[in-house]
């Protein structure tokens, strides 16, 4: 759930397109999702609820672009 494992899928061409079974390009608008947020006191604290991202594929050919939350789905091994 870092957008260092997104950036470095991409670079490392492990993170596939579904629709043309090639490399993703790029990714935009990555966003850290928070599940509850808890203030009490003067003490704040909110947990993680994983993150969302924009991918596109940006091969010739290939106009897949996704926003999900699900982005660890496209990484192979």
């Amino acid at each position: 759930m870092s957008q260092e494992r997104v950036k470095k899928a991409i670079a490392d061409k492990k993170m596939i397109c579904p629709e043309c079974k090639k490399p993703v390009q790029k990714y935009e608008k990555y966003q850290d999702l928070v599940g509850q947020v808890w203030d009490g006191a003067g003490d704040s604290f909110g947990s993680p609820a994983g993150s969302k991202v924009t991918l596109t594929c940006g091969n010739d050919g290939c106009e897949w672009k996704e926003r999900t939350e699900y982005w660890e789905n496209y990484i192979a091994d």
